[in-house]
């Protein structure tokens, strides 16, 4: 059986309600998810560059609000 949701009818907002809602539905599944290989030597790229002063890191709250208003 395979469900189907008429989403091109939501806004853009929705959408990202939505999106955001089935994301942190997921990751409370961590421990049945595995990372690809690629992933932990991205992670480790944007550690040293967080380390050398060549990134910066955001409040994922704020982010969240710059995000929101963007695409409002």
């Amino acid at each position: 059986m395979q469900n189907t949701i008429e989403i091109t009818h939501l806004s853009r907002v929705e959408k990202l309600r939505i999106m955001e809602a089935i994301w942190d539905d997921l990751t409370h599944e961590e421990e049945s998810l595995v990372s690809p290989d690629w992933h932990k030597q991205a992670l480790q790229e944007t550690e040293h560059r967080l380390a050398t002063g060549q990134e910066q890191s955001v409040d994922w709250q704020k982010a969240k609000i710059e995000l929101r208003k963007r695409f409002e």
